[in-house]
């Protein structure tokens, strides 16, 4: 399969070098020139697999010039159990009122980052010999929290590769920004910046396109990429795992082959709901998708407004940082695919974000997107109130960004009437952060308590270690 850029569909490359690559020259993110279908033995396949099976049968529908074991291999180690718990990888937690919440979080740094980023590194690694690249692989990583450690994690002393993150040094918790100046390696290296996430993404996407930095380093004998999910090897794990959830539902009967779901995901850089829409694409039975945004309604806005995109607001710090962005990067995927490929009109309205900071979809273009998405959004407050709420009457305890999407699925279901069994993307994993295995065992038994526990969530409106202590009442 042959992937192109959003932004000049004319030149045409395999899988592993826009893996290796990163991001276009031209700025534009890589992007699969046709979606595969999921056959009716692809099927029946991944019900009878486990994760790892069905994370390297979906890879291997895009990733064309690697070969299955190659890609068996990678899943086996990307997902081995002692990394995330045990063999139940990404679980679906049934709840009331059509809530099915897809625990993504059970990896090494308790975010669902890990189910990309534990993989990375193998298909990075692997790309660069495909392509016959011998410079060593200086990554760039922009993080609003989670990806920065998870990144971290994925690719230290990771051979052929160096990694910097860049973080907003006051837009990220006390206890991911230990996260991350902690992390052990000898090709790591991580840099606050005055600023908000956007800054760092946006000078990260700079440095790929200078061609004098660019210059330097292949002197240096070094080569640009991403760990971001502006690349395709980022991007394409993700999508797994709502393929997953899928057979797991069908397998409890919560719903029947061939029933339609929703997909609810808390959403900041658009690649975690981009990657569901891909599994739709593939032949996943979904209804609609609902993006859920914080107090940093940017993609609310959007898809409320008509397909007008305008950054040009005030921006918060929220209790959920790792959604607090106002460039969702990879919503620039979703105007290629909708818009039939058209390079010349994302580019241009590319253009428009970088130099007027807004843009406004063709109403035939953002038809197709509204048949397909809803949004809302909810404060720090109401984060609030659905964490204690959900505590108090399912027993079930969620980070803040799994909060936002709980609410604004419980506020989409009453608005709409849509009553269709929703996965909902839960995102994070115990609020401290931890990341040893006791702390994943305890994350994994969190899930449900007995009823009658106390919890209160007023403390948890601060940083992701100030829910610790209530955690550890409730649960211990």
């Amino acid at each position: 399969m042959d992937y192109v850029s959003t932004r000049n569909k004319e030149r045409k490359v395999s899988a592993a070098y826009a893996i290796a690559n990163g991001i276009a020259p031209d700025g534009g993110l890589y992007c699969p020139t046709a979606f595969p279908a999921l056959t009716d033995a692809d099927w029946k396949t991944l019900a009878e697999s486990d994760y790892k099976g069905r994370s390297a049968l979906i890879l291997g529908k895009f990733l064309t010039d690697f070969t299955a074991e190659e890609l068996a291999d990678f899943a086996s180690k990307a997902y081995a159990d002692e990394k995330f718990g045990g063999a139940d990888t990404a679980p679906v937690v049934k709840l009331g009122e059509g809530k099915n919440l897809l625990e993504l979080w059970h990896g090494p740094t308790c975010a669902f980052k890990d189910m990309a980023l534990q993989m990375l590194p193998h298909l990075l690694t692997a790309s660069l010999r495909k392509t016959g690249e011998t410079r060593t692989a200086c990554i760039l990583v922009a993080t609003s929290g989670d990806t920065g450690k998870a990144a971290l994690d994925g690719f230290h002393d990771v051979p052929g590769t160096k990694i910097m993150v860049y973080y907003p040094v006051d837009g990220v918790s006390p206890m991911q920004k230990l996260q991350m100046v902690t992390q052990e390696g000898r090709n790591v290296e991580v840099v606050a910046i005055r600023g908000n996430f956007d800054d760092a993404q946006s000078a990260v996407k700079r440095i790929f396109t200078d061609e004098d930095t660019r210059a330097a380093l292949d002197k240096d004998g070094m080569m640009l990429s991403s760990a971001n999910s502006i690349n395709w090897g980022r991007l394409a794990p993700q999508i797994a795992y709502y393929v997953s959830a899928y057979c797991d539902m069908v397998a409890a009967g919560t719903i029947a082959q061939g029933d339609k779901i929703n997909v609810c995901v808390p959403t900041g850089n658009f690649g975690n709901i981009l990657a569901a829409y891909i599994a739709k694409k593939m032949g996943l039975p979904v209804n609609k998708f609902i993006c859920a945004s914080n107090r940093n309604n940017v993609l609310t806005d959007f898809f409320k407004k008509g397909g007008e995109y305008n950054r040009n607001r005030d921006f918060f710090t929220t209790t959920s940082p790792s959604m607090d962005i106002l460039i969702s990067s990879n919503l620039e995927r979703l105007l290629f695919f909708a818009s039939d490929f058209n390079d010349k009109l994302v580019a241009e309205l590319m253009n428009k974000l970088n130099t007027e900071g807004s843009y406004k979809v063709a109403e035939d273009v953002f038809a197709k997107i509204e048949a397909e998405f809803d949004a809302g959004c909810c404060d720090d407050s109401h984060a609030a109130d659905t964490i204690n709420k959900l505590w108090k009457d399912e027993n079930y305890l969620c980070d803040t960004h799994t909060a936002v999407a709980v609410r604004v699925y419980e506020d989409y279901r009453a608005r709409t009437g849509d009553e269709t069994p929703t996965v909902i993307a839960s995102t994070a994993g115990l609020p401290s952060g931890e990341s040893d295995g006791g702390a994943r065992r305890h994350a994994r038994e969190r899930r449900r308590y007995p009823a009658g526990g106390a919890f209160s969530a007023d403390g948890c409106t601060g940083t992701r270690s100030a829910c610790r202590s209530g955690r550890q009442d409730a649960a211990l």
